[in-house]
């Protein structure tokens, strides 16, 4: 682990003991195990989500909770506020997203696998959903019984897939006021389940979209030379921009231009009219993310220009950096290895920073908090099913691990 600032963990002794926790949050292992596997049943794009959403308020509201839908109708806030609490007190926030992923199912042999063609729940989202559903039903409990000390507020957020992510969404609607810290995990396919994996500092990177298109006055393909040769130009385009924007780049940045689609033409002989170019542009530093626009929109000048094409750039801003603060990733891994660590191994691991985007970093601007990666390989399994393919799946013992991590924060180690 990378340890966090000094004195950090000589504040994080339990404030509670919470003797009983893991029997809580066990009571509704069967219960978030069947609803994680309905929303995996039934995924729905970002802003979409209108079913999930409907499931979760009831469900919230028959445990005794207020849950607030967002303006867009999908996602909400719900808050637990113990008795006799301050007004302005700041809240411990847990977040989960919502989303699927807009591919299809490819576990034949699941009894829950996907029943929409095209969705899927292969990010992790519906395990997400179901660890901060557990949290608020277990907390709820705490909060009558007055074991809760500090406010909480769970944040249910749609689109997280999509740009602008539903993060925004959540701020916009007030759902970041009185945050004092903010904690979310994210499957890892990669860490076997009962384990989390932390980082101190950046996890994930900047992602951005672009599109770029070309235009010319099309021609023959016997004289090229009259008028603009549109298919040589987005190919030049294609492999001359990503190295030009890697050299004009500090290298430290992690820059990185990739193309995901091409398209031009629609006959062997006849040059075309237009082309476009799509892809992501990700990078490890915010100093990357902030430069890249401008250095693109120089260099796709610069390179157009030779071969006679007019040009547009249509640059998507989509997240920074999930930046991980050093006090939360102190209170994680010592709420991880409270509950967990008992000579069964290591519970807590190292892990990297990911190319990946996630816009869970636009609710650290707004207070600090962390990312964990949340354990959902089996034991037994040697095959990565990695995120974002059609089979993905999970251990779902990850659930209750994810449940009771939040609740010890909630309960024991967390602080605000």
């Amino acid at each position: 682990m990378n340890d966090p600032q000094p004195g950090a963990r000589a504040t994080l002794t339990p404030a509670r003991p919470g003797s009983d926790l893991r029997a809580r949050v066990r009571a509704y292992q069967a219960e978030l195990i069947a609803f994680r596997r309905d929303l995996h049943r039934h995924p729905e794009l970002g802003r979409q989500e209108f079913r999930t959403t409907r499931l979760l308020r009831e469900r919230l509201l028959a445990a005794g909770l207020t849950p607030k839908v967002l303006p867009g109708g999908t996602g909400m806030t719900v808050d637990i506020v113990p008795p006799g609490t301050k007004s302005g007190t700041p809240f411990l926030a847990f977040r989960a997203d919502i989303d699927a992923l807009p591919i299809d199912d490819a576990k034949t042999e699941a009894p829950y696998r996907s029943t929409l063609p095209g969705r899927a729940h292969a990010c992790g989202h519906d395990v997400h959903t179901s660890v901060v559903l557990g949290t608020a039903l277990v907390l709820a409990q705490a909060a009558r019984t007055g074991e809760l000390t500090q406010p909480v507020r769970l944040v249910f957020q749609p689109a997280e897939e999509v740009m602008p992510g539903g993060a925004l969404d959540v701020i916009e609607a007030g759902g970041m006021k009185d945050v004092g810290r903010i904690f979310a995990v994210h499957c890892d396919p990669k860490v076997q389940v009962g384990r989390i994996g932390l980082k101190v500092g950046a996890i994930t990177s900047a992602c951005d979209r672009l599109t770029l298109h070309l235009d010319g006055p099309g021609g023959h393909t016997a004289r090229p030379h009259l008028t603009t040769d549109l298919v040589t130009a987005v190919a030049r385009l294609a492999a001359d921009l990503p190295p030009a924007l890697s050299r004009r780049m500090d290298p430290r940045w992690g820059v990185s231009l990739v193309w995901g689609r091409i398209a031009s033409g629609s006959a062997p002989n006849v040059i075309p009219q237009h082309a476009e170019l799509e892809g992501t542009v990700r990078c490890l530093e915010l100093a990357g993310w902030r430069e890249a626009p401008d250095a693109l929109e120089e260099l796709t000048g610069r390179l157009a220009e030779t071969y006679r094409a007019k040009w547009s750039l249509d640059y998507h801003r989509g997240v920074p950096p999930v930046v991980n603060e050093q006090v939360s990733i102190a209170q994680l891994e010592a709420a991880m290895t409270g509950r967990f660590a008992a000579g069964s191994g290591p519970v807590v691991e190292d892990t990297e920073q990911s190319l990946g985007g996630e816009d869970f970093s636009w609710y650290l601007e707004h207070a600090p908090g962390a990312l964990a990666r949340l354990g959902v390989r089996a034991p037994h399994e040697t095959t990565v099913r990695d995120l974002h393919q059609g089979r993905f799946d999970v251990d779902e013992r990850s659930i209750a691990v994810g449940v009771e991590l939040f609740c010890s924060l909630a309960l024991e180690y967390g602080r605000v």
